[in-house]
């Protein structure tokens, strides 16, 4: 995993790069059901993790990251947020209801093994929404936007996933695929992120 993404700077000059990010979040967050104990693993600096916390203020809900830098950006802004792996979760076996895998495996080198351990953190029928981007349409839209050093600073990813190779790597770790939305649109070649839903079998 990489360092500090520097989230909130982009996300402070808001326009349609916000509106976006707010969109994906409540597509995503909208799957949220009555699941108590929530996760966000690779929080980094609390953009999500910070409406999870607004929206659902009666639930046991923690942020995870590898980077000591976002995790202080989180703690300054009073957000349940640690220290973490992804490959070792501080949680006991089954002890989850809920977990975010938002944007992170995309940066990882060994992603089959993270999912398993997120598998063992969740309780059975528990809840995983993982959300990974498409690079090539990324980098296409923020030069049509003019925003040229984003489309040419390097992004730090390991693999571009397509939404048939995250089903099947799912469902290797252990979870059934209970829904697959790709965002904005619903064809993935002209879409910047993919949702699956997926539950623990």
């Amino acid at each position: 995993m990489t360092g500090p993404l520097r989230q909130r700077e982009q996300y402070a000059k808001g326009g349609l790069g916000r509106w976006y990010w707010d969109l994906r979040d409540r597509r995503t967050l909208s799957y949220i059901g009555q699941e108590k104990i929530i996760v966000d693993v690779g929080c980094g600096e609390g953009i999500t993790l910070e409406k999870l916390v607004s929206k659902f203020p009666d639930r046991q809900i923690t942020g995870i990251d590898y980077s000591p830098e976002n995790v202080e950006v989180c703690k300054e802004r009073r957000l349940p947020a640690r220290l973490g792996n992804v490959y070792e979760l501080d949680f006991e076996d089954e002890s989850v209801d809920c977990c975010l895998f938002m944007e992170v495996i995309e940066h990882l080198l060994d992603p089959l093994k993270a999912l398993q351990e997120i598998h063992r953190i969740m309780r059975i029928g528990g809840r995983l929404l993982v959300v990974f981007p498409n690079d090539l349409l990324f980098k296409m839209a923020r030069l049509a936007c003019l925003k040229f050093q984003e489309a040419f600073t390097p992004s730090g990813h390991v693999k571009q996933w397509t939404p048939k190779e995250m089903q099947s790597t799912m469902e290797k770790a252990g979870f059934a695929i209970v829904d697959l939305q790709c965002l904005p649109f619903y064809f993935w070649r002209c879409s910047l992120h993919c949702l699956v839903v997926a539950r623990k079998k």
